[in-house]
């Protein structure tokens, strides 16, 4: 008897390794992005795509508000090109991240999405800041 995790096997090792490693591509991870913060490397944009409220209750440091449907060609054109954008949204549970994500690859641009989001910033036990009013994205 098997359970539903053996079930289907896996994949093979390489076909495995293939998957993973791509996955960096598209996701880093909120320890990855306090590091460069901590170390003072801003070589990304950080969008918290959430709505502008749920920013001002908590979001992360050095974070800019920019929900997700409001991400826009007019809004991006302030940025070079190929400026690095990670988006996040609350967590697992939320696919506003997803969102974010893909509304910035349709304008062409860089995107990786934090896996976790706030929720996964929290559960690491990192400082989150909360904002009198929004501070949308900009140059």
């Amino acid at each position: 008897m098997s359970s539903h995790v053996s079930a289907i096997p896996a994949a093979p090792s390489a076909q495995a390794l293939a998957h993973f490693e791509q996955a960096f591509a598209f996701e880093t991870d909120c320890w990855d992005v306090h590091d460069a913060f901590s170390r003072g490397v801003q070589d990304f944009v950080l969008l918290d795509v959430r709505s502008h409220e749920l920013y001002q209750r908590g979001h992360l440091p050095g974070a800019l508000s920019l929900p997700h449907g409001k991400i826009t060609e007019g809004k991006m054109a302030t940025y070079p090109k190929d400026t690095l954008f990670v988006v996040y949204c609350a967590g697992p549970h939320c696919n506003g991240a997803h969102r974010g994500a893909v509304r910035l690859a349709r304008l062409g641009r860089p995107v990786k999405l934090m896996i976790g989001g706030l929720t996964g910033w929290i559960d690491e036990g990192f400082e989150v800041e909360r904002a009198l009013s929004p501070v949308v994205a900009a140059p």
